[in-house]
């Protein structure tokens, strides 16, 4: 379980689900004993999607407690904040400027063999820097894997995170998107069950006489409220899920720029296009140093660097693909908060995510040689490679 750095938020996350579970008692108080003119068949329609609500809150309240999808921390990011955590329980700040700043001093490990690098080069192709090495987060310490983002309120990168979000317990993500995007569509629909209910039991008080409620009064305005904020949620989170972004995305991409590095055969030389890397990253030369290993030899490769245009979106599967990669494959999935998302559990020697189109479209914009069928099944060999020798890595889990 990973929380949130400050204690506020911490308390914040413990409090909000027993607010929410004293609206959602009072309007079942109102809508259950004081029904004057509400149908049994709508009182079946108000428990309907009561349960979906609940169903999809605990869920996403869960995955997000239990599976956020922050990447592993670097080795010296544990051994910093052993020694932050140390400190506090002393109860002694840092003994000096150069103690307090050593966590940003973790610039990106330069070892040609650095934990976590042989994941990105065993791709054909990842998000890279101008130098052709992944992005580093200096705080993780770690190589960023595509689509991550590092979470200021946890002080951890999270797979495609979308926003930090204390109603639902914590970080929006990779795992707990479509729960996210199930828990505020069906509180919508619940929200809007409650409007009708409420104005049609203060209808029929008001028809007889018997004066305004004030208990249907605070259960109208509550969900008028919670309704209104989770129908915008829902309508943004679906339109994130169609051009398969995330709301930190978003905010960027009209000016976004991705630079990726993808491969190509080895040995290619640099272009005017492009420049290229090859991996694994050289080592000092000369005697005593040793020769590559084996596995470095088989995993030899070349890629080009190149840049996108701003605003294209490499992970662009089209509307249909894109809502599948986060909802499911089928209309059970999108109602249902049990599987998780496609994209959260993807593994393929391609890439982190699947790419779109805009992938192929790349590799001809800048006249990348296509590889050789033998270079195409070393993905393959590499992996088999890396599992028997117990090196073997998910997307950044």
């Amino acid at each position: 379980m990973v929380a949130a750095k400050t204690a506020s938020t911490r308390w914040l996350v413990r409090i909000i689900p027993l607010i929410l579970a004293g609206c959602a008692g009072l309007a079942t108080y109102v809508v259950v004993k004081r029904k004057n003119g509400v149908a049994a068949a709508f009182l079946t329609l108000y428990f309907v999607f009561l349960l979906c609500m609940l169903l999809s809150y605990f869920r996403v309240f869960l995955e997000i407690q239990h599976n956020p999808g922050v990447t592993p921390l670097g080795e010296r990011a544990v051994v910093q904040r052993e020694r932050d955590k140390e400190r506090k329980r002393q109860g002694r700040k840092a003994e000096s400027d150069l103690e307090a700043g050593e966590q940003y001093e973790a610039g990106a490990d330069n070892n040609p063999d650095s934990p976590g690098l042989e994941r990105f080069y065993s791709k054909n192709v990842f998000v890279c820097n101008t130098d052709g090495r992944p992005r580093w987060c200096s705080s993780c310490c770690t190589w960023k894997v595509d689509r991550a983002h590092h979470c200021s309120e946890l002080d951890r990168c999270v797979k495609k995170m979308d926003h930090y979000c204390p109603w639902v317990g914590g970080v929006v993500g990779e795992t707990s998107f479509k729960f996210f995007v199930q828990f505020t569509g069906y509180t919508a629909l619940y929200c809007i069950v409650v409007i009708v209910a409420t104005v049609i039991c203060l209808k029929s008080k008001l028809d007889s006489g018997q004066g305004v409620d004030g208990l249907v009064i605070a259960a109208l305005a509550i969900s008028a409220f919670f309704g209104l904020f989770t129908f915008t949620m829902t309508a943004t989170s679906i339109r994130y899920a169609i051009v398969n972004l995330t709301n930190v995305d978003y905010l960027k991409s009209k000016n976004m720029v991705h630079q990726l590095a993808i491969r190509v055969p080895r040995g290619t030389q640099g272009t005017p296009k492009y420049s290229v890397i090859t991996y694994p990253l050289p080592k000092r030369s000369g005697p005593g140093h040793e020769k590559d290993p084996p596995r470095d030899q088989l995993a030899t490769r070349t890629f080009a660097i190149v840049k996108t245009e701003m605003g294209e979106n490499p992970w662009d599967l089209g509307p249909y693909r894109n809502w599948q990669s986060i909802m499911g494959n089928s209309p059970v999935d999108w109602l249902l908060p049990i599987k998780p998302s496609p994209c959260a559990v993807y593994e393929n020697n391609e890439s982190f995510y699947e790419m779109g189109p805009l992938y192929e479209q790349l590799r001809e914009r800048f006249g990348l040689p296509e590889l050789s069928s033998s270079e195409k099944g070393e993905a393959i060999e590499l992996k088999q490679h890396r599992h028997v020798n117990g090196t073997d890595s998910t997307r950044g889990s």
